[in-house]
């Protein structure tokens, strides 16, 4: 990673079911920069390799949903969860798993992930490396990155990106 800022980005996501958008499958699209997310807020993030697999949909996402209350009351305004990864697919997984507070963050490009140097090869296309931050107004205070991250790696290490490191770290 360059810099301890966070990269500047623009994020293509598809919001659901507002008011005045009609048809079968009602969405719009919306563009939103990465400083709108950022700027002026303390916010924890967290990215993985693909929705819809076991890992992530047993433990990475569910654990950081069932403990939002807690990052809350430790001063963060929000947590988001990255994965190169459609908006379509990225809303109907995070609904598949009955998640409530995270916010879903779609870098279908993989834009940001390459920004942020997290972005490996992994059988057929590119994913993000296991990582979750803590970002304070748009700077990373705190990084922490799985272990061996490197293309096509045989393993999928998470045992520091969890949602109780993170509350532990807040926590000093």
């Amino acid at each position: 990673m360059m810099s301890n800022k966070v990269p500047e980005v623009i994020f293509r996501n598809r919001i659901r079911g507002e008011k005045g958008v009609a048809g079968r499958n009602p969405f719009r699209w919306v563009d939103i920069p990465s400083a709108e997310i950022f700027s002026g807020k303390n916010i924890v993030i967290f990215s993985l390799p693909a929705a819809f697999t076991e890992t992530r949909s047993t433990n990475h996402l569910p654990d950081y949903d069932a403990k939002y209350d807690e990052l809350k009351s430790l001063g963060v305004d929000e947590v988001y969860c990255l994965s190169v990864s459609a908006p379509f697919t990225m809303l109907q997984w995070a609904k598949n798993i009955g998640i409530k507070n995270v916010k879903m963050l779609p870098d279908g490009q993989g834009e940001f992930t390459r920004l942020m140097g997290m972005l490996v090869k992994k059988k057929f296309s590119e994913v993000s490396w296991r990582y979750s931050a803590h970002v304070v107004n748009g700077e990373i205070q705190k990084l922490f990155t799985e272990a061996g991250m490197m293309d096509d790696c045989p393993d999928d290490p998470f045992e520091c990106s969890d949602v109780d490191t993170m509350i532990s770290y807040l926590k000093k």
